[in-house]
């Protein structure tokens, strides 16, 4: 019909169209939180419908923990290239530290390929800080998760720990340390996350 403008929707596999609906997801709780964010916003972004977002992700529960498990697998997989180690689909990042205690590399540089990782991705970042803030409640769906993802990070530092030093009391302090330096950072931009940490670390983690 003359003057009317129709939107073709662009056919997608099923595991294109999830990770679409992922990427958007992410983008959005980046920007908004979760409880900001809502399926009929992501179906929009995608050009779908709400129950087309469904089919993919269940539920916005589900949506959530799809967006979680998708970075973790990225991040995972860019931890082990940084640390030129060979990382599979199914390792997790516990298994990749292992693999760098058994060959030898320090904490520091595994410290370092956490930070850069990080910073390649302030958008990412972003939305792992406002989700952890909102997953204090225990009524949030990722409460769970970010309770078990902090006992696994504090588990990898801690096996680090020197020998004078006690372990959980070690974990904390580089996690805090870590966690602390990021939000500085993501509120000022223009800085550099990665010489920020080098210098703030400076003797933290070898003495």
């Amino acid at each position: 019909m003359p003057g009317v403008s129709i939107r073709k929707r662009v056919r997608l596999s099923a595991p294109e169209r999830r990770r679409q609906i992922v990427d958007a997801a992410t983008a959005l709780i980046a920007e908004r939180g979760y409880w900001g964010l809502s399926v009929q916003d992501v179906a929009d972004a995608c050009g779908i419908t709400v129950n087309g977002v469904l089919h993919h992700v269940g539920s916005k529960d589900g949506l959530l923990i799809a967006v979680l498990e998708a970075r973790d697998a990225a991040d995972v997989a860019a931890f082990a290239r940084f640390l030129g180690l060979e990382g599979g689909s199914g390792d997790d990042g516990e298994s990749v530290a292992r693999a760098a205690h058994a060959a030898g590399i320090s904490f520091d540089r595994v410290c370092e390929a956490l930070v850069r990782r990080n910073s390649e991705q302030p958008e990412i970042v972003r939305l792992y800080s406002i989700l952890e803030g909102e997953s204090l409640s225990p009524s949030h769906p990722a409460h769970a998760y970010f309770a078990e993802r902090q006992r696994h990070v504090l588990g990898v530092f801690a096996s680090y720990a020197p020998p004078q030093e006690d372990p959980a009391v070690f974990a904390a302090r580089v996690l805090a340390l870590m966690d602390g330096l990021q939000i500085q950072w993501l509120r000022d931009p223009d800085s550099d996350l990665v010489s920020m940490w080098a210098k703030v670390s400076a003797g933290l983690l070898t003495r």
